[in-house]
């Protein structure tokens, strides 16, 4: 993948002032990682009259195919050959745009501060991408950069020069070239206009795009008269995200015409009152919030969140740099996926992606991957395992993985009549083959603490009923030490009191 961007000048104002708007140094190639392979930064010419930087990226189509399954074309998992065989190593997409926003982020956002008079004044500029993927044709390509003050040449690329009776491919030679667009401007046009004409992300579309696609188009997109086509082309057809995004850009219309800000603007909602913010946290924030805290309590690293899920803890405990390394695991593949795309994984920094794997396997088989950790949490998990098959569960996290601290939640039985729209004498959920109350659970907890080692003490999570207890109940195990053989002696002590 390939892009150039020229400038010319004069000796007063010289074309090399291109390298401070870049944060770039004509005189140096650069290379900068990215998540599917290299970007090289590099000046083909620079000097007073003329100054052009290159940036070259090199894809790697395997971590392409490992980090996108899916996503995108050629990343369908039923195209084994296409997964390898494609354009996206070769042709401007959302892989170039990514490493545009990476590299020159500086220069997008109009930031230089040891020339800070250079990012606001146009300069005559002329980019190029011989290869771009125009799903529309050269007619699209017309009407999305001509409105922003370019001249738009765009060369048909023929499918095979051999054989020009095979007629025209849909990628284009791209020219562009203005005088009165800033270079801040040119690459917020290119990092939301390249995905949207090769029409497909490598990357999984999430509610964060739109704060991106409204920062890029912070001062053009507004009024685009292809406002509509590029938001939804950006956001991959999401509609409940492109509604969001057309809202929000419509709101900075009427304040641009107004003259006025955004707040005055949307102003029909009252702020929120004090009541409403004192509102009680949601269970389930509740709940991982109380394993956090655990978690904190025992001085634990390293932490396995065995039956993960869709990410959600693992990704509160990636937050916390107290937890060095985190593991999640499921048997579900679909919902590892979900939970890779909600982590970020496939964006996210090296230093970071080390602290976090995610593995499929199953809970009631040992695993010798999971041997060694600090802390294991079950979070909402043993009520969907089939009561037979618990013992299998507690050989395989208890016995064999033995991490010195456990924390198992579940829900408590006693306390559904507490939800009004619960249906006397259901589950809270479909799939749970049970549901304990708290002298069912103490005694499970009790047993398999005396079985394996343990000392047990019970937590209640969320508001604690003094009829029916908490909606949640907490099991916390403690690997007993030589000198501790009294597992049972707090849950004792408790069923005492």
């Amino acid at each position: 993948m390939f892009l150039t961007v020229t400038t010319t000048g004069t000796p007063e104002h010289p074309a090399t002032d291109l390298g401070h708007l870049l944060h770039k140094h004509p005189g140096k190639a650069q290379a900068f990682s990215t998540s599917y392979g290299t970007a090289h930064v590099f000046y083909p010419e620079a000097d007073d009259l003329r100054c052009t930087a290159a940036l070259l990226l090199e894809v790697d189509p395997v971590a392409l195919v490992r980090k996108g399954r899916g996503k995108g074309r050629g990343g369908a998992p039923d195209a084994t050959l296409a997964q390898y065989v494609n354009d996206r190593p070769y042709a401007a997409s959302s892989l170039l745009a990514v490493a545009l926003g990476g590299v020159f982020s500086s220069a997008m956002r109009g930031v230089c501060r040891a020339r800070p008079e250079l990012p606001d004044r146009p300069r005559p500029l002329r980019v190029e991408i011989p290869a771009l993927p125009a799903r529309g044709g050269r007619d699209l390509v017309h009407r999305l950069f001509a409105p922003l003050g370019w001249a738009v040449t765009a060369e048909p690329v023929a499918l095979d020069t051999e054989f020009p009776e095979w007629g025209e491919s849909r990628y284009v030679r791209l020219v562009l070239r203005s005088d009165t667009v800033t270079l801040a401007e040119a690459l917020r046009h290119l990092y939301v206009l390249l995905p949207v004409l090769d029409d497909a992300k490598h990357y999984w579309v999430s509610a964060d795009e739109v704060d991106k696609l409204l920062r890029a188009g912070e001062g053009w997109l507004p009024g685009h008269p292809e406002q509509k086509l590029i938001t939804s082309r950006y956001l991959s057809r999401r509609w409940s995200l492109a509604r969001q995004a057309t809202e929000r850009l419509e709101l900075l219309r009427l304040a641009e015409t107004d003259d006025s800000e955004v707040e005055e603007i949307d102003n029909a909602v009252a702020a929120e009152t004090a009541t409403e913010e004192d509102k009680p946290a949601p269970l389930a924030v509740q709940r991982r919030e109380a394993i956090v805290a655990a978690l904190h309590e025992a001085g634990a690293a390293r932490v396995l969140d065995l039956g993960c899920g869709q990410g959600r803890l693992v990704q509160a405990l990636l937050g916390d740099p107290r937890f060095t390394e985190i593991v999640g695991l499921d048997v579900s593949v679909r919902a590892l996926a979900i939970a890779s795309r909600r982590l970020k994984l496939d964006r996210m920094g090296e230093r970071q992606a080390a602290r976090v794997r995610l593995l499929q396997g199953s809970l009631v088989y040992t695993d010798k991957r999971l041997a060694g950790y600090d802390a294991a949490v079950l979070s909402e998990v043993i009520e969907h395992v089939d009561p037979e098959r618990l013992p299998a569960l507690q050989h395989a996290v208890f016995g064999a993985a033995r991490p010195r601290t456990v924390l198992v939640t579940t829900p408590n039985v006693e306390y559904n009549v507490r939800w009004e729209t619960l249906p006397a004498g259901h589950a809270r959920h479909g799939d749970h083959r049970f549901e304990w109350t708290r002298e069912q659970f103490r005694a499970w907890a009790d047993a398999v603490a005396t079985r394996h080692g343990y000392t047990v003490r019970i937590r209640p999570v969320g508001p604690d009923d003094p009829e029916v207890g908490p909606p949640t109940q907490m099991a916390v195990f403690t690997l007993a030490t030589a000198h501790d053989t009294t597992a049972t002696t707090d849950t004792k002590e408790a069923k005492a009191a």
